[in-house]
């Protein structure tokens, strides 16, 4: 169907007299239904005054009922014998079984002998593991060479799953373990990776690439430097 043209004077003409039948009988229709419209606007109940605090008030005394037969129900239960399904039912003390860090494979109670301890035993488990008596050595050593600076770096050379058992801040799980990653056991021989880590590491920075790994000129007239 084509668009009606509303600059065609014959079209003007059509609208109007449209729009104009359309408000004579808009008019009409409430005029003849204009009691019913009265009828419908208008509130008949008397007004109560009501609240919102009376409404939640009249809603809770409506539960009262409910929260006193769950509060008589509750107590017959809780007067009740339980009943055993099993003859042995799991306490704290079997929750270390399978899962201490001798069995799950983090330590040795050769190395750590905290670590030896029965499963009766409900003590926390270490936190870190057990520091290299030469290592220690250097707190009790004289300064300039020794001392507590020298410790904390030779410290932080360490990897923390060196130092700890498990990750004790989210920063440590980024470099959590680096060395059980698939990169790091397949690290390639040469190649790209082998010259960005020579060239972040090196004094200079890195290097531009050399001359003939750049694009030949193109044929034609070129200006020469």
């Amino acid at each position: 169907m084509p668009i009606a043209d509303i600059t065609n004077p014959a079209t003007i003409k059509f609208l109007v007299e449209s729009y104009d039948k359309t408000t004579r009988l808009r008019l009409k229709w409430n005029r003849l239904h204009s009691d019913k419209l009265k009828d419908a606007a208008t509130l008949h109940r008397d007004e109560k005054g009501y609240f919102d605090t009376d409404v939640l008030e009249e809603c809770m005394a409506g539960g009262m009922a409910t929260i006193a037969r769950d509060f008589k129900v509750s107590g017959y239960n809780r007067r009740r014998t339980p009943i055993r399904d099993g003859v042995h039912i799991p306490g704290v003390a079997n929750m270390k079984k399978g899962h201490s860090i001798v069995e799950v494979g983090l330590g040795d109670p050769k190395d750590d002998p905290r670590l030896a301890r029965p499963d009766t035993d409900l003590t926390s488990d270490p936190i870190m593991r057990p520091i290299d008596p030469k290592e220690r050595n250097i707190l009790y050593d004289d300064m300039p060479f020794y001392g507590r600076a020298v410790y904390l770096k030779s410290r932080c050379r360490k990897m923390p799953e060196k130092k700890y058992y498990f990750s004790e801040c989210s920063g440590w799980e980024y470099g959590w373990r680096l060395g059980d990653s698939y990169f790091r056991r397949n690290a390639p021989k040469c190649g790209r990776v082998w010259r960005l880590t020579r060239d972040v590491k090196s004094r200079t920075g890195p290097h531009p690439d050399p001359p003939h790994y750049k694009d030949s000129d193109p044929p034609g007239v070129s200006k020469c430097i």
